[in-house]
């Protein structure tokens, strides 16, 4: 936001130096700002769920190299029986990542999208340019790694709505997962 613009709202006492375009302003940047925060809050729990599971691969390596120096079959088998089930739960948290990874990447392009709109409206010079206009959406598009965010932007530039874009994306993905026998590939 450009600096000589007022912070604040001013929309529960208006005078008039009132700006409806300050007041978008604002909440395109608090929008920004709380999808933000709360990828940096669960980012740092990430962190500590991906090395405590690093951790336990770890460990039941660990467990799967003593079990050759054990005589008895039977326990062998068992102890052999749960490091596989552990190991199987530690392959379903990855995948969990995978997915909050996309997540995360996906609110990051919503974050850069909403400070590129509001720098955007903040600069009468850039507001009413449709070549700034077309710049901020190619820069958009261009920061997109993800197939389907790419379709759904291409369509709302093409004319489709916001919900038409997003059931065209669900009808799309439900194909996916019923022609991969319900197994979501996130990558």
């Amino acid at each position: 936001m450009s600096n000589d613009l007022q912070r604040g709202t001013t929309a529960h006492t208006p005078d008039l130096d009132w700006s409806q375009v300050r007041e978008t302003i604002l909440m395109l940047e608090l929008a920004a700002g709380q999808v933000d925060a709360a990828m940096r809050d669960s980012n740092n729990s990430v962190s500590v769920l991906t090395d405590t599971f690093t951790s336990i691969v770890d460990t039941l390596q660990g467990i799967e190299g003593h079990l050759g120096s054990l005589t008895d079959e039977g326990q062998k088998a068992e102890i052999l029986n749960h490091t596989h089930q552990a190991t199987m739960k530690v392959h379903q948290a990855v995948i969990a990542f995978q997915f909050y990874d996309k997540l995360a990447q996906r609110l990051d392009h919503v974050c850069q999208s909403l400070n590129g709109l509001s720098s955007i409206v903040s600069d009468q010079k850039r507001l009413y340019s449709p070549g700034e206009w077309t710049a901020l959406q190619k820069q958009i598009s261009a920061k997109y790694t993800m197939v389907e965010e790419r379709q759904m932007f291409d369509a709302v530039m093409a004319g489709k709505s916001v919900k038409e874009a997003l059931e065209d994306y669900m009808e799309v993905r439900m194909k996916e997962v019923e022609q991969s026998g319900g197994d979501i590939e996130l990558f």
